[in-house]
């Protein structure tokens, strides 16, 4: 399956109505560019099947994080960590692509986010619908290529606005 539109929440969102019809257990979300660890599942896997959590997020080392991320990607990272805690009261150390959510929870999420939102957009509303969630350290390494958001400019700043206002829309107006 490909998804024609550009953007991460597009092809999330295709992904999601190409399920339909199989209704899946348990969702699983990862970048396509190398950077994640699929050996890792298992990990990101166990609180959904121990009854621990209905949400994992992947969340990168810091060590990880540092030799794979520009730094603009890292503070935009850590700021909206901050802003989710200080708005929502929920403590998540990253915004990591790499998760599972059982399907039932996902589908109630009601996810709208076609580009740079999608990862914050779903942490912000299970939050706000207190699905229980959880993160579990995962690796994570330099992608294939260079990216088309944190590698440019133009990039990290559509990147940044999108998240913050995607951060400040679902606690002020929703």
């Amino acid at each position: 399956m490909t998804e024609p539109q550009r953007g991460y929440g597009y092809a999330c969102l295709a992904g999601i109505a190409a399920l339909a019809t199989a209704a899946p257990d348990i969702v699983v979300f990862l970048d396509g560019d190398y950077s994640d660890y699929p050996a890792d599942l298992p990990q990101l896997l166990s609180p959904i099947l121990e009854g621990k959590a209905a949400l994992v997020i992947g969340a990168r080392s810091a060590e990880d994080a540092r030799d794979a991320l520009l730094p603009q990607a890292r503070f935009g990272n850590w700021l909206a960590c901050f802003l989710i805690q200080h708005f929502f009261g929920v403590r998540y150390t990253d915004l990591g692509p790499f998760r599972a959510i059982r399907y039932p929870e996902l589908l109630a999420l009601n996810m709208q986010d076609k580009t740079f939102g999608w990862t914050v957009e779903m942490q912000l509303k299970a939050a706000k619908q207190g699905i229980p969630a959880c993160e579990v350290p995962v690796r994570y390494r330099k992608r294939i290529g260079t990216s088309k958001i944190t590698g440019t400019f133009t990039g990290t700043f559509k990147a940044g606005y999108k998240i913050l206002t995607t951060l400040f829309y679902h606690r002020f107006l929703t």
